[in-house]
């Protein structure tokens, strides 16, 4: 069975940082592309950042320049760099995981998803 394991969120400062984790089952971040997206309270899943299987990334324009996604095959993890975090950015994330980069910017067909976890920016 494949899992996808967020790593523990938090309550963050604005203008703070706080690191992602995602950790797959083994072959899983191999293979795939990994994204990352995000809930607000009252508010669709949107999508937060995006790579490839090799070294092509997305990311929302709402974070472009503050998060940065990246991965590390052998430890079977994607991560989100969250920094200047802003009260917006409150919401629950969840990892995914899909054959191709252009499945994970859709949201459509996503194979893998994680159980999410909360991310609170507030002073």
């Amino acid at each position: 069975q494949v899992r996808l394991v967020e790593s523990e969120g938090g309550l963050v400062q604005p203008g703070g940082s706080l690191r992602l984790s995602c950790v797959a089952s083994e072959g899983i971040v191999t293979a795939n592309a990994m994204g990352w997206y995000r809930r607000a309270p009252g508010k669709q899943r949107e999508l937060v950042a995006a790579i490839s299987s090799g070294i092509i990334t997305d990311y929302a324009d709402s974070v472009k320049g503050r998060f940065t996604i990246s991965r590390d095959n052998a430890q079977n993890t994607v991560y989100l760099q969250t920094n200047s975090l802003k009260p917006e950015d409150t919401a629950v994330y969840y990892c995914a995981a899909a054959t191709a980069i252009r499945t994970v910017v859709s949201g459509t067909g996503i194979d893998y998803w994680g159980q999410g976890t909360q991310v609170t920016v507030s002073s």
